[in-house]
């Protein structure tokens, strides 16, 4: 099966070497050419422009947009959209806020053209782990794409199978799941972010207390001098808290048990905000995914190992970089 692929940073272009390597095509298109040609090489069809690139799809042409949230996706939809025809469809899976995509969708739909949202979850290592994939838009639209779906995500692996499943959708248990209508994919993916703060500053709050358990404020027997790195390693085995993110944290503190190269500095993409929105809307409380947006918030004023601690997570799953900062080591 045939896609198009605009935007070949961290995560689109890994998505199209998954896709090569189950043997799709793939036709794309970024505005740094030496990303292009990178991909040329390997076997995609190149585009030198926007337009180009429309010509080399087949149709129904299918083109995947994977650029920052906000204006970028937007005017790239849109110049993509006034060339493009009646059943040719249009993936957005960058983080986009769901109303967008409905806004898009009704748009895009006037003009005959299908519009899928595609909450994407995978970071850097997408390439050789696959993608959890959340999406939203017209069935008929979704299966017909489902072999391109069904090539980025990550397969059942070695997960042992959850009880009372049988007869459900299959593609669940292989890691993607059509949400429903359009909209629904960034919004499940929405509310996937918004966890994932809760459970970063959870990690990070837990090892900062950790790690202060020796300061002189202490009674001298109260006083702990912990190896973060091996803690984070004895948890992974065995504990009741283990997770990808846990992970990460071992590996960022056995290379650097200070995380002097991590400033503390925690941007956060959006995401976050919009659910603590979508708890307001409907009246939910989120009380720990509130706090964990607030402290990245404060992050910027004020730093603690804490938010090294998210700062090494992020750098592990995203390849997110801190901006430069004053008296903060090169990373290794």
């Amino acid at each position: 099966m045939q896609l198009g692929m605009i935007g070949l940073g961290r995560m689109g272009g890994n998505i199209v070497r998954r896709l090569m390597r189950h043997g799709h095509s793939t036709v794309v298109y970024d505005k740094d050419a030496k990303a292009v040609a990178g991909l040329a090489a390997d076997g995609a069809v190149g585009s030198a422009t926007l337009e180009e690139f429309i010509a080399k799809l087949e149709r129904p042409r299918t083109a995947w947009v994977m650029l920052p949230a906000g204006h970028i996706t937007e005017t790239t939809i849109e110049t993509i959209a006034s060339v493009m025809q009646e059943g040719d469809v249009i993936i957005d899976g960058g983080n986009t806020f769901w109303q967008d995509d409905v806004r898009r969708g009704k748009a895009l739909k006037a003009r005959g053209i299908h519009y899928v949202d595609v909450g994407t979850s995978g970071g850097v290592w997408g390439l050789d782990r696959g993608y959890c994939m959340m999406i939203g838009g017209e069935k008929q639209v979704v299966d017909r794409l489902d072999p391109i779906f069904a090539a980025l995500a990550p397969g059942a692996g070695d997960i042992p199978r959850t009880e009372g499943r049988e007869g459900r959708d299959p593609r669940i248990e292989q890691g993607y799941i059509h949400a429903g209508p359009v909209g629904a994919g960034h919004f499940v993916k929405m509310i996937h972010n918004g966890i994932e703060y809760g459970l970063m500053q959870a990690y990070a709050e837990g090892f900062d207390i950790l790690k202060n358990a020796n300061i002189e404020a202490l009674p001298a027997d109260h006083r702990y001098d912990f190896d973060l790195a091996d803690i984070a390693e004895v948890w992974r085995r065995g504990s009741v808290i283990p997770s990808w993110l846990l992970d990460l944290t071992s590996t960022a503190l056995a290379d650097s048990p200070q995380l002097s190269e991590y400033s503390g500095f925690v941007e956060d993409s959006g995401e976050g905000r919009w659910t603590v929105n979508a708890a307001i809307d409907e009246a939910v409380p989120a009380e720990v995914l509130t706090a964990a947006l607030y402290t990245r918030f404060r992050s910027r004023r004020e730093h603690t190992f804490a938010e090294k601690i998210l700062s090494a997570m992020r750098a592990g799953f995203g390849g997110h970089k801190e901006p430069k900062l004053p008296g903060v080591a090169k990373p290794k």
